[in-house]
């Protein structure tokens, strides 16, 4: 769904519960988008509420930044290997 802002500022409350339905509310300016809006679901555990309502736990929107890359280790064993073994 997409909404302008001045929709959005009318209807709020009404927005805001699609959005928890699981609908995506994309925001526009301008015919522009500029946010998206996406619920919590009533099913979400409690521990992904309190991340969220902590600040442990959000998203820009953007890629996630990763860590540096691990150094390979010659003469381990395959993960593959690792695998096959454990379903013995």
């Amino acid at each position: 769904m997409s909404v302008a802002v001045r929709e959005l500022k009318a209807c709020l409350s009404r927005v805001l519960l699609r959005a928890q339905e699981g609908e995506v509310i994309e925001v526009t300016s301008h015919n522009k988008p500029i946010a998206r809006i996406v619920g919590i679901p009533s099913c979400a555990g409690e521990g992904v509420r309190g991340l969220i309502a902590s600040g442990a736990l959000s998203w820009s929107g953007g890629k996630p930044r990763l860590g540096p890359p691990l150094d390979i280790v010659e003469g381990g064993t395959a993960v593959s290997r690792m695998v096959l073994e454990d379903r013995r």
